[in-house]
């Protein structure tokens, strides 16, 4: 299904080539030469931009046709980004392996799929490191700007509290935002950010 979408937008990129602007408005968090890991990352467009920052950046997409946009994008922009096929749900993510996880819009998964990719995101921190997630909330229903028409696949600020309970909470917002993401994520939209951090590991101290 994804790679249909993908390639039938032909050069385009569906949810356009820059980043999540969520995700750009962190960019404080990021310190060059820190590692990252982009789940489903799709065209390329959050992971290029995350390497632009100067971050070794690791992004995983289950479709091929996807990967060779974002490869395609990574080249046009003179930026390296190791690109892995690999389903979301089923991906064996490394422990304490990045510095930075970031979910942008990953609201294919099901309630069952969603605690799967949210265990291995939250494993997948080092200590210290930080989430950064951004999802659509019931609410988008109703606009009809992008994402899923499932509610269960839908995020609130309280669902995400209680699944990243092990994490420290830094930010989490339901709020209203106009996108401009391509065709995909266009116009009013009903949306969620999280920013949340893994303790760091005894010893180390809360910076």
């Amino acid at each position: 299904m994804w790679s249909t979408r993908y390639r039938s937008a032909g050069e385009d990129y569906v949810f356009g080539t820059t980043p999540n602007r969520f995700l750009a408005a962190q960019a404080a968090l990021l310190a060059a030469g820190a590692s990252a890991l982009s789940v489903a990352d799709g065209e390329g467009r959050n992971a290029v931009w995350l390497a632009e920052q100067g971050l070794a950046v690791t992004a995983t997409e289950i479709s091929p046709v996807a990967l060779e946009k974002a490869r395609k994008l990574a080249a046009g922009r003179h930026v390296e980004v190791d690109f892995v096929l690999a389903d979301a749900v089923e991906w064996d993510y490394p422990e304490a392996a990045f510095d930075f996880v970031v979910a942008i819009f990953i609201q294919f998964a099901d309630p069952a799929q969603r605690a799967r990719i949210f265990a291995g995101m939250a494993r997948a921190l080092k200590p210290g490191g930080h989430l950064i997630l951004q999802g659509y909330t019931p609410q988008q229903l109703e606009y009809r700007t992008g994402g899923p028409s499932a509610v269960e696949n839908l995020y609130t600020a309280a669902l995400l509290r209680e699944a990243f309970a092990g994490l420290d909470i830094v930010h989490v917002q339901e709020y209203e935002d106009v996108l401009e993401e391509g065709v995909g994520h266009k116009g009013r939209s009903a949306l969620v950010g999280l920013v949340a951090r893994r303790p760091p590991a005894l010893g180390e101290g809360r910076r």
